[in-house]
């Protein structure tokens, strides 16, 4: 008999009355899983504070555990982690089950190639169906053995070579998860191993790296081309880390609170990264009102406080090298754009293709099915705005397990005549565990 945990959760969110109160957000997705597996690298007990407890950094905490680390969750919420050293991984017993998380897979495959150790990943069917491909080149150039599904998809195990090879690697495309697989991998590599990245993408690795002590410097050519150069067999300190809230998440209560009219609300330790910030910039350009209260730096990541004040916005065409500054937050972007003035154009999007589900075709099919007026591009979409009227509502929509498309309906739920309902809330656990009590705080209806 199935348990209630294994059945789908349909939830129908309704027109709000005008939002107010302050958010506090998860804290931030990438930055947890960085500081999880690099305390587990570090000599030492590394303490990290605000880290997102989500299905996927939980994903990540078990591997690690699996391949050696100490991590101890405290009662006040504190990690403790006592490292390995770099080179010191362990053979994991059994196969490392990342559930949903394609972070979690791909780091952890560059972690684990440069060391003498076997690993099987295994994930999720919509895990499962996303392919390893650009991680497996580059890391098989480095050393490391792999025999993954057709496709180069999961279940795919991977032998690692101790020590591994430095590479010279040019991203064929934008993808920080990509370029951090190679730098993780070079940790354990003797020499200087080198990714040219000629779109910059989120820099966290960069950051966090250097913050743990590894010898890691960026050159910007003129061509606004970054050249990322690690020197290997690194030695890593332990750390203290504050995680700031996740901008990503933070997406949600913004949108929100811009669309409903009359609504103010305050979101709390926002983590504002230039190369993460991009929706809150696009935002703004649209005519939303986000202003950052009590600017601050934690740990080499600027954060600040957002005031939000609905505002009418305005149909707009973002640069498409702007892309992966919020490519995670595009679902909810598109939401804005369908209660814009005007029309929205999209484009450069193709990597949407290949997230937890076909994110363009996901998201065109669900605002078509509340009313949204909507064409379908092959690397985006073009979206005509209602002008602040609301949606006509309606569903269930489609979620394909994407807990961004999940919360994203929600938010256009909160401006709809009818409601919109969601065939299953369940995928929102993976990335922001309090959503709707957060929703709910605010005065959403659901």
């Amino acid at each position: 008999m199935a348990h209630d945990a294994d059945l789908p959760q349909p939830m129908t969110f309704h027109a709000a009355p005008a939002l107010s109160g302050t958010a506090a957000i998860p804290g931030d997705k990438s930055i947890s899983h960085r500081s999880l597996m690099l305390s587990a690298l570090a000599v030492g007990e590394s303490r990290v504070e605000g880290l997102l407890e989500g299905e996927d950094v939980l994903a990540t905490a078990a591997a690690m555990r699996a391949m050696g680390a100490d991590i101890q969750h405290d009662a006040d919420g504190t990690w403790r982690i006592n490292g390995v050293g770099v080179g010191g991984l362990m053979q994991p017993a059994t196969a490392l089950d990342m559930g949903n998380s394609g972070t979690s897979t791909r780091l952890l495959m560059g972690l684990a190639s440069s060391h003498g150790i076997t690993a099987t990943f295994i994930g999720d069917a919509s895990l499962s169906k996303r392919p390893m491909g650009r991680v497996i080149d580059p890391l098989s150039q480095m050393g490391a053995e792999f025999t993954a599904s057709p496709g180069g998809r999961l279940p795919l195990t991977l032998r690692g070579l101790c020590p591994a090879v430095p590479i010279e690697y040019r991203l064929p495309v934008a993808s920080a998860q990509v370029k951090s697989a190679i730098l993780l991998a070079g940790l354990n590599a003797p020499g200087i191993t080198r990714v040219i990245e000629p779109v910059p993408t989120r820099d966290h690795s960069e950051r966090m790296l250097r913050g743990f002590g590894a010898d890691l410097s960026v050159d910007l050519e003129t061509d606004g081309t970054r050249i990322i150069s690690l020197t290997g067999e690194a030695e890593l300190s332990p750390q203290h880390i504050i995680v700031p809230g996740d901008p990503s998440s933070a997406a949600f209560p913004v949108v929100a609170a811009l669309l409903v009219p009359g609504s103010q609300v305050t979101i709390a330790n926002v983590g504002l990264n230039p190369t993460r910030a991009g929706l809150f910039d696009l935002l703004r350009e649209m005519g939303g009102s986000i202003d950052i209260i009590n600017a601050r730096d934690v740990g080499g990541e600027p954060v600040g406080d957002l005031v939000v004040t609905a505002s009418a916005l305005t149909g707009v065409e973002p640069d498409p090298a702007r892309a992966p500054s919020m490519i995670d937050e595009y679902p909810v972007a598109f939401i804005a754009a369908a209660l814009a003035s005007g029309r929205s154009i999209f484009r450069g999007l193709e990597e949407l293709r290949v997230k937890e589900s076909d994110r363009i075709s996901t998201m065109a099919e669900g605002l078509r099915l509340i009313g949204a007026r909507v064409e379908e591009l092959e690397d985006g979409l073009i979206i005509d705005g209602t002008g602040g009227d609301l949606l006509p509502g309606g569903g269930p929509i489609a979620t394909k397990l994407d807990h961004r498309i999940a919360m994203s309906f929600a938010i256009a739920g909160l401006v709809s005549k009818t409601g919109v309902e969601i065939d299953d809330m369940r995928p929102v656990a993976t990335s922001f565990p309090g959503f709707l009590s957060l929703f709910r705080s605010l005065g959403g209806v659901a």
